[in-house]
């Protein structure tokens, strides 16, 4: 199995990737700012280059962004701390930056990574069963939809599904969004939460991923406290962070789904 350093290397070098950088500007002392472009091996949901994205592992603000922003964008990460750049009151000060050019921040989330010490399978009162592409056909269903993802099915490549009988209750799928890392996503019917299904299909297909030699990995929105729970509970820890901006047009269409 992978260590922690070498996963948190992985992890750093397809940040790197993403956001048009070099793998040591994360671990610099001072920021950073590049101009972000187009990769063919960035995570395939991303929609590249970024007008703006900040990153952080812990030791500075790595900004990837338009060239028509850099200098705000500089001047705003250079004079904030480092998780003050993260957050409100100070982001406001970068959205207002943003709104000049029709943008807005958008993303705000927390990535993590496992903890190979604290990893291990967890066990709940249902059986657990580990699911490949092909089991996935009749799954594209609203109850699954952080599980999996209808719009690129070709992606989500491994799952652990929890079965109470016949019945589906609890699913813990990945998605192949780059070469060495699959995210996963989770989902358990309501009915048959607080019950442990989460954290013990969260943990196994984390140690299924890692016995194929990928790096599994977990993004939640900060307020999901649910979610961060899960993560922490199934042997996950948080690695790193991202604010991400987007066009109004685009902000203003998820405001209206609620």
């Amino acid at each position: 199995m992978m260590t922690n350093k070498e996963m948190l290397q992985i992890a750093m070098q397809q940040s790197a990737i993403d956001m048009s950088c070099n793998k040591e500007d994360y671990e610099k002392k001072e920021n950073v700012v590049v101009i972000s472009k187009n990769h063919p091996e960035g995570r395939k949901y991303l929609e590249l280059p970024f007008y703006c994205n900040l990153a952080s592992y812990g030791n500075n603000v790595v900004a990837s962004v338009s060239s028509e922003i850099k200098e705000k964008v500089e001047a705003y990460i250079n004079t904030y701390p480092i998780e003050h750049c993260f957050e409100t009151p100070n982001l406001y000060v970068l959205n207002d930056a943003l709104q000049e050019h029709d943008m807005s921040i958008c993303f705000m989330a927390e990535y993590f990574l496992p903890d190979v010490n604290s990893l291990k399978k967890l066990d709940c009162e249902f059986t657990l069963k580990v699911l490949e592409q092909k089991d996935f056909n009749k799954l594209y269903t609203p109850e699954w939809n952080n599980a999996l993802c209808e719009s690129r099915k070709q992606l989500d490549v491994l799952g652990v599904g929890a079965y109470d009988g016949d019945k589906l209750i609890g699913l813990a799928g990945c998605s192949a969004d780059c070469e060495m890392m699959w995210q996963i996503g989770v989902d358990v019917l309501p009915e048959y939460r607080r019950k442990g299904i989460a954290t013990a299909i969260t943990s196994s297909l984390a140690i299924e991923i890692l016995d194929r030699e990928k790096v599994p990995f977990y993004c939640a929105a900060w307020s999901n406290i649910k979610s961060v729970r899960n993560a922490i509970k199934s042997g996950f820890r948080p690695a790193w962070v991202e604010v991400t901006a987007k066009s109004n047009e685009t902000v203003n269409k998820m405001n209206r789904k609620g």
